[in-house]
């Protein structure tokens, strides 16, 4: 008689840090530890409220004049949620707009606040948002709930369809500042120093280097980075880590933490155990 099955865990030892919010960090630093992975949560980016909610508000208080609503993130359905509660505003009010979303997450996080959303691209970046709404807002009002530093891609190309766009800050994000000497104590000690470092946007990227003291520029001690393998959630992601000199050793294929997870297990099967840190 078999005994139940052994649980795989193919990152077995290997050291993972994780750099997201630490009110996000939770869900990839399960899924790697579910499979055997060392992680070290140090955030990489603090999320915070923007300077004012004074245009998001205006916008929810005339959301009926709108056609559609794009959602980037689940921060941003964090963030709307927060100010349709202070302002009494029910979902219901929402319901005749169109709901876009990037991503399984922010769908599932967007449909816990009872909204129904139209459409999800097929690839989790603004390029194929953009290119799933062509043809279906020309002459539409678009309300867009992003952070306060975001690419243009969006709005700027629904408006060249005729869309008029208009762009809310619902979140800043900024350089956890209590992060900088534990990563640097981290990266600088070889024994401690993660075997792999997962970036999950561009912001997560530029801290990462702000906070290893390269102020806009790799960090000038090279050997902070000797057996560290980079792993990017995305190709915009990839870009960012290219910017800055910095190689791309895994990519996800699909654009999500789970896609994550996986390129850093195929990369890991690739990888012989003696030089994954090579």
């Amino acid at each position: 008689m078999r005994g139940p099955a052994k649980k795989s865990t193919p990152l077995a030892g290997v050291r993972i840090l994780v750099g997201r919010a630490r009110q996000q960090a939770s869900a990839l630093s399960a899924q790697l530890r579910a499979l055997g992975a060392d992680v070290l949560e140090i955030p990489l980016i603090e999320i915070r409220p923007p300077r004012s909610y004074q245009v998001l508000d205006a916008a929810l208080k005339q959301i009926s004049e709108y056609n559609w609503l794009i959602l980037t993130s689940v921060n941003g359905v964090e963030a709307l949620a927060g100010r349709m509660k202070e302002l009494n505003i029910e979902p219901k009010e929402l319901s005749q707009l169109n709901i876009s979303t990037i991503g399984p997450a922010t769908r599932t996080a967007t449909e816990k606040m009872g909204l129904e959303v139209a459409v999800v691209p097929p690839k989790y970046v603004a390029e194929s948002v953009v290119k799933s709404l062509r043809g279906r807002v020309e002459g539409e009002r678009v309300l867009l709930v992003r952070a306060a530093v975001a690419r243009d891609v969006i709005p700027r190309e629904l408006r060249t369809m005729g869309a008029t766009v208009d762009v809310v800050e619902a979140y800043k994000t900024v350089v956890p500042d209590s992060s900088r000497k534990k990563l640097q104590v981290v990266m600088a000690d070889a024994q401690r120093r993660p075997q792999v470092v997962t970036f999950t946007s561009s912001s997560t990227v530029r801290n990462f280097v702000e906070l290893l003291g390269g102020r806009g520029r790799p960090p000038h001690t090279t050997n902070l980075l000797d057996g560290v393998r980079l792993a990017s959630i995305g190709p915009i992601t990839s870009a960012t880590l290219r910017e800055f000199g910095l190689p791309v050793h895994i990519e996800a294929g699909e654009y999500t933490i789970q896609g994550l997870t996986r390129a850093i297990v195929n990369d890991r099967k690739q990888v012989p155990h003696a030089s994954i840190s090579e």
